[in-house]
C-alpha cells in the first residue's frame, strides 16, 4: 500500500460474534479499508456473516492464506487473542485485534516482537480514546487547561454480567475479570491523556465466590464458580508524577462516581464513559463553575449505536483506518500494540499487587502516540 493514496487494506475478519457486527458495519464510513472476508469456529456464523456484508465466508487457514487479505481484523474471545494474532503475523499479515492484546503479558510481548521482526503494523482496541470526547480532552490537556496533573479518580462499575448474558462464565475467569474486560478502555484513555504508568498498588477480593446466571437462555438459573477477582481498588502513579485512583467492581449495585476526573494545578476535568466515543467532556478552571464541551456534532461523537434507537456513539474500526493510513505514511499506528502492551503490563501489574499487596514497577520505555487531529481525523472518512 505505501505510496498509493487510493489502494485499500483488505480486511479478513477471524470471529463472527456480536461484536462483529459493529465492524463489520462501520467499516463502510472509513475510505481506507475494504471487507474482503470473514471466518469463524462455527462456518455457519461466518455464512451468516458473509451473506450480511457481502464478503465471502473462509475457513481459518483460507483466510490466513488469502491473498486478498492484508490485514486479519481479530475478533475473538480473548483467551485465543494470542493463538489467532501469532498466527495471522506468521501469514505475513498485519493485524488488529480486539482487546485485551492478550491475556498475559509475556504473550503480548511476543507478539509485538514477532510484529516487529516481520515488518508487519499490529494494532488492538480500544479505539475508543481517539473519538470525539478522547481528542476534546487530549486537546484541552496539551493546552494546559487544567495545568500539571497531579491526581485523579476513575472508576469502573456494576453488577457485572450474569443478570443480561446467557454465557457469562468466560468473563469471571483469568484473563476476564473487570479489570481485562473493561480496563483498557480507561486505562488507554488515561495513558493517552497522562502518559505511561510507572507503578501500581493495589487490593482484589472476589465479592463473591460462585454466581448464579439470571439471564435467559440455556444456564439460567444455574452457578458458576468465579476464577479472578471481581472487586479491585488500584493506586497507579505515572511518569508525570500525577496518581490516580482506579477501582474496577463487578459488585456494585448503584454508585455515584464519575467515570474519569482528573485534576491538575489550573483546573480539572471530567470525561464519560471511555468504552463510547462520544460524551460530554467538561472542564473547572480554578474552581469555576464545570463547562461543557458536547461531542455529539464533532467527528466521531455523534449517536450511532444501536442502529434500531441510537444512545451511544461507536466508531469502531476508527482504529484499523487510523493503520491503513499509517501504512500509507510509514508510521505506527495510533492505537498500537505498543501501547495495548503498555496497557496488559498495568492491568497485569493491578492484579499482582492486588495478590502480594506489594507495589509493583511497570518496566520499559513507551510513548504515547501523537493526537488524532481533526483534519486527519476527517480525512479517515469515505
Amino acid at each position: 500500500m505505501a505510496g498509493n493514496s487510493k489502494a485499500k487494506l483488505g480486511i479478513g475478519v477471524i470471529g463472527c460474534g456480536n461484536i462483529s457486527m459493529t465492524y463489520l458495519r462501520n467499516a463502510a464510513l472509513f475510505s481506507g479499508v475494504e471487507l474482503r472476508a470473514c471466518a469463524d469456529i462455527s462456518a455457519d456464523a461466518a455464512v451468516l456473516r458473509a451473506r450480511e456484508y457481502g464478503i465471502r465466508a473462509l475457513s481459518v487457514d483460507q483466510l490466513l492464506a488469502d491473498s486478498e487479505v492484508d490485514l486479519v481484523l481479530n475478533l475473538t474471545v480473548p483467551a485465543v487473542h494470542f493463538d489467532v494474532t501469532k498466527s495471522a503475523l506468521s501469514a505475513g499479515k498485519h493485524v488488529f485485534t480486539e482487546k485485551p492484546l492478550a491475556t498475559s503479558a509475556a504473550d503480548g510481548r511476543v507478539l509485538v516482537a514477532e510484529a516487529r521482526r516481520r515488518g508487519l503494523r499490529l494494532g488492538s482496541a480500544p479505539d475508543t480514546f481517539l473519538g470525539a470526547a478522547g481528542r476534546r480532552a487530549r486537546r484541552l490537556m496539551e493546552e494546559g487547561a487544567i495545568g500539571r496533573p497531579v491526581s485523579g479518580t476513575a472508576f469502573m462499575m456494576g453488577r457485572g454480567m450474569e443478570h443480561w448474558h446467557p454465557n457469562p462464565q468466560f468473563y469471571y475467569q483469568p484473563g476476564g475479570g473487570p479489570v481485562f474486560d473493561m480496563g483498557p478502555y480507561y486505562l488507554t484513555m488515561m495513558v493517552n491523556l497522562l502518559g505511561p504508568v510507572v507503578r501500581v498498588m493495589a487490593m482484589a477480593t472476589k465479592g463473591q465466590e460462585e454466581r448464579v446466571i439470571t439471564a435467559d437462555g440455556p444456564f439460567k438459573n444455574t452457578s458458576f464458580k468465579v476464577g479472578t477477582p471481581t472487586n479491585i481498588l488500584s493506586l497507579l502513579e505515572f511518569q508525570s508524577g500525577a496518581t490516580v485512583n482506579f477501582g474496577a467492581s463487578w459488585d456494585v449495585f448503584r454508585h455515584s462516581n464519575h467515570p474519569i476526573e482528573l485534576h491538575g494545578t489550573e483546573g480539572s476535568l471530567r470525561l464519560p464513559d471511555p468504552d463510547t466515543f462520544g460524551g460530554t467532556v467538561s472542564l473547572s478552571e480554578r474552581g469555576a463553575d464545570w463547562y461543557d464541551f458536547e461531542s455529539e456534532g464533532e467527528l466521531y461523537g455523534a449517536k450511532n449505536w444501536p442502529f434500531a434507537a441510537p444512545d451511544r456513539a461507536n466508531y469502531r474500526m476508527l482504529g484499523v483506518a487510523d493503520l491503513a493510513r499509517g501504512l500509507q505514511e510509514d508510521r505506527p499506528p495510533r492505537a498500537s500494540g505498543d501501547l495495548a502492551l503498555h496497557v496488559l503490563e498495568v492491568m497485569e501489574a493491578i492484579l499482582q499487587s492486588g495478590e502480594s499487596r506489594q507495589s509493583i514497577g511497570i518496566g520499559g520505555e513507551f510513548t504515547p502516540p501523537p493526537r488524532l487531529d481533526e483534519d486527519e481525523a476527517r480525512s479517515l472518512l469515505a
